[in-house]
């Protein structure tokens, strides 16, 4: 039952996040300048989903071991958090540079997230890297599409 429970959550997110995203794509963000290695839109979904995928895996291991209400699991739903707060930031607000101090935030969110999960659960820790890699290139494409559209 947690890890059902853990997988609707992150998905949850995740869906929660596309709805902040979705109006946006085909106007606003289509017409921004982007830097040549962005990724086709339709990469995002299937990527997105076997993240938030392994992350609830890993929140359901540290779950079993230190309770809801440990400060790993604490760390897990503010990066989650964070993690909707971006698409709101980006692409309902608007603000590429707001959204770049935002992902910040959530990219060391996410670091200490990895930390606390593999100091309670190892595996958890690694199912967070995946994670943290993608938000680096997406912390790297905000800042780009950031300058070039200032």
């Amino acid at each position: 039952m947690r890890l059902t429970l853990c997988i609707v959550v992150c998905l949850g997110a995740g869906w929660l996040g596309s709805l902040l995203t979705r109006p946006a794509l085909m106007t606003w963000y289509e017409g921004l300048s982007k830097p040549n290695w962005t990724p086709p839109n339709w990469l995002f979904a299937p990527v997105w989903t076997i993240l938030y995928v392994a992350m609830a895996v890993a929140a359901w291991l540290v779950w079993r071991r230190s309770g809801l209400a440990a400060v790993p699991m604490q760390l897990f739903l503010l990066q989650l958090l964070l993690n909707v707060a971006w698409s709101a930031v980006f692409f309902r607000f608007r603000a590429p540079g707001w959204a770049f101090l935002e992902i910040v935030a959530l990219w060391c969110a996410i670091l200490l997230t990895a930390i606390a999960f593999g100091r309670t659960a190892p595996v958890a820790g690694w199912l967070i890297i995946p994670y943290l890699v993608w938000v680096s290139y997406a912390t790297a494409l905000n800042f780009a599409i950031w300058r070039l559209n200032s």
